[in-house]
């Protein structure tokens, strides 16, 4: 069982907070959306769950920070850690919402945050640009790069829930946030326009469409979300109260574009499961599609709120039940994988040994390789 535990740090998936990121943002959603015992029930889960995950990175960082340097720094898996960024700020979030207003948790994990935002986007951002052996941009990129955006937009969220809660001029954290809305916007515009050069200009193979994509469509609802609480806030900052035309037309932008992505991702997602008949595999990169539904259904609402558009309610009253869905049968997916690993007998466990390396690539069959291994097959898997 140590042997078992062992293995399962080293070999724990790098974005693996994306599972906290979507929890959070699932409990929000239903917080809005008055399902206040699902709501309250995720909340205490995602403590958690939170926890569990601070221990198992801290242990990876003692044990193996030669290879956690590795990740950061590869194309494919070094952006992944900025799940844990986001996955603080969502956490924060909730401690301001669910929790009573809760400034000092939530400012400390703001703070956090920010720090662990600063280490982790330049160190991933410089690695890849002085690097030597860089990969072609469709082996190296993948949606996951839009956890830049993710990361910094859950910044602005946070932190403009705590301009009225800290000591500081309520402004100076308004326009803080401001700021870094602002620069995600400015990374999504970047990152987008390659991810959909190597959509529509590379072969795409239904391996390679796994479920990071999604972010294509979480980034932009985390960006309407930013957006959306900075204009409830705008009546505390006299500069956002000057820019609420530019606020409401840029967030409304960003809405309709991550609207505009969920059909595309669905019939994609038919495309690969049902006519490439890609099998459905527990992967906790499954997590970064539960958070986009999670998100669009919250920042939805709040975006109804902001800019006083009743009607728009009516989507996240429906797509509140797909993300409720979502979350529970990747969660259940995640239970079934644990329970396998840890009763697994000596022939499952090289089995379940090349899974684990498989789980250190996005792509679910990539053809790339890493560290002298060659991913197995998507027929082994």
């Amino acid at each position: 069982m140590i042997q078992k535990l062992r293995a399962g740090i080293e070999n724990l998936f790098p974005g693996y907070f994306a599972l906290v990121m979507a929890t959070g943002i699932v409990s929000l959603a239903a917080h809005f959306l008055e399902f206040n015992a699902i709501a309250t029930l995720l909340f205490w889960l995602n403590h958690v769950l939170f926890a569990i995950l601070v221990v198992l990175y801290s242990a990876r960082v003692i044990f193996i920070p030669k290879r956690m340097f590795t990740e950061l720094t590869d194309h494919q898996i070094g952006p992944t850690f900025l799940t844990i960024v986001a996955g603080t700020c969502v956490f924060g979030t909730q401690q301001m919402v669910q929790g009573s207003n809760q400034a000092a948790f939530g400012s400390a994990l703001w703070i956090v945050g920010l720090l662990l935002w600063l280490g982790l986007i330049y160190a991933f951002f410089t690695s890849v640009t002085i690097r030597q052996d860089k990969p072609p941009l469709e082996k190296g990129l993948n949606g996951a790069w839009l956890l830049a955006v993710v990361s910094t937009q859950s910044l602005a969220v946070l932190g403009s829930l705590l301009a009225r809660h800290i000591a500081i001029d309520p402004q100076i954290m308004l326009f803080v946030s401001f700021c870094f809305f602002l620069l995600g916007c400015m990374l999504y515009l970047l990152i987008i326009t390659l991810i959909f050069y190597r959509f529509t200009f590379f072969k795409m193979t239904a391996d390679e469409l796994s479920p990071p994509y999604w972010i294509n469509m979480g980034a932009v609802a985390i960006t309407t979300m930013a957006g959306s609480r900075l204009l409830l806030e705008s009546v505390e900052s006299q500069l956002l109260g000057e820019l609420r035309p530019f606020l409401i037309g840029f967030t409304l932008f960003f809405w309709v574009t991550a609207t505009w992505w969920i059909p595309l991702l669905l019939i994609l997602g038919d495309w690969r499961h049902i006519i490439q008949r890609v099998p459905f595999a527990y992967h906790p990169a499954y997590w970064s599609m539960v958070f986009p539904l999670g998100m669009y259904t919250a920042a939805t609402f709040q975006l109804a709120r902001a800019i006083g558009l009743a009607y728009l309610v009516i989507i996240p009253e429906c797509s509140i039940y797909v993300a409720l869905i979502a979350w529970l049968i990747v969660f259940v997916g995640m239970l079934v994988s644990i329970v396998k690993r840890l009763f697994a007998t000596a022939h499952d466990e090289e089995v379940l040994h090349d899974t684990l390396l498989a789980h250190q690539r996005l792509g679910e069959g990539s053809p790339s390789t890493r560290q002298g291994h060659s991913e197995p097959h998507s027929s082994q898997r």
